[in-house]
């Protein structure tokens, strides 16, 4: 028997962070979950004691606030063992019509706010923990690979997302003993899908209903149930048996989606380097 894991989990208010938190307090691991309004887990606090549950209020968006959530964590549970990096949202609009300030600020959530939340991880991860070592699930998207139409700017933070977490991993030493995966589902259906924000249409798309953004807002509010069939609770099971690898993959495209839009992904750039290679042949220094 191994000893209860200690998980840390940011977005647990609902969806796939929801179920982590309950998927792992059933399997008998130890949870903190933090989100901006604890008083949305109020059923699951009356059903478990503290001496398993810690809730805390964490907005990731506030750097300071994410080390004193981490030291409360340690405090509480005196270590952190796995870390599910998972808070997020994402705004429909076309790419040309997202206001920069709705779009910095999607980017503090899911780029800086899941960096500063990956930074403190790996410090407790090394200089806290002992035995030293931890595991951190960087939530990115199926949208990395290719993105989606009319969410274009929610990509390309998972894609920053996405390089920045392969630069972490490429940098540390492997005697930490620090594991780090990128997780990469496709539909599932959560909550996140009707806490969307959309934007208003772009007027140089308004006139023409065949554009693609305006395909994929047709598609609304109808979407979850004509696109999104992954199971939440699936998700849970992957991620909780992802932590429990001792070699994980990097990467883990998880729906018939995501692995879909990876391969695309590979094959266009395999191809691309097959038929633009010789161009590279003569474009070095003389020796």
């Amino acid at each position: 028997m191994t000893s209860p894991k200690v998980w840390f989990i940011t977005g647990a208010s609902a969806g796939l962070g929801r179920e982590v938190v309950e998927y792992a307090l059933s399997k008998g691991d130890n949870v903190v979950a933090t989100l901006r309004k604890p008083s949305m887990l109020e059923d699951l606090t009356a059903k478990y004691p503290s001496s398993r549950f810690l809730t805390l209020p964490l907005d990731v968006t506030d750097t300071p606030s994410i080390a004193t959530a981490f030291n409360q964590a340690i405090s509480h549970f005196n270590r952190v063992d796995i870390v599910l990096n998972n808070a997020g949202y994402y705004i429909v609009s076309e790419a040309e019509g997202m206001s920069h300030k709705a779009a910095r600020e999607m980017f503090d959530v899911l780029l800086w706010g899941a960096e500063n939340v990956m930074r403190e991880a790996i410090r407790c991860f090394r200089d806290v923990n002992r035995p030293m070592g931890g595991r951190l699930l960087n939530l990115s998207s199926r949208n990395a690979f290719i993105p989606q139409v009319g969410t274009v700017h929610y990509a390309a933070a998972k894609a920053a997302l996405e390089c920045l977490t392969e630069g972490y991993i490429g940098e540390l030493d492997p005697e930490w003993h620090i594991k780090i995966t990128l997780i990469e589902p496709g539909l599932f259906r959560t909550s996140m899908i009707q806490s969307r924000v959309t934007e208003p249409i772009h007027p140089a798309y308004e006139s023409n209903p065949s554009l693609p953004t305006r395909k994929y807002r047709a598609l609304y509010p109808d979407i979850e149930d004509t696109h999104f069939d992954g199971d939440p609770a699936k998700f849970a099971e992957v991620a909780y048996k992802l932590s429990r690898l001792d070699d994980p993959p990097i990467r883990l495209p998880l729906h018939r989606v995501a692995l879909e839009s990876a391969r695309q992904k590979g094959e266009s750039l395999l191809e691309t380097v097959e038929n633009w290679s010789s161009w590279s042949d003569d474009v070095y220094l003389r020796k």
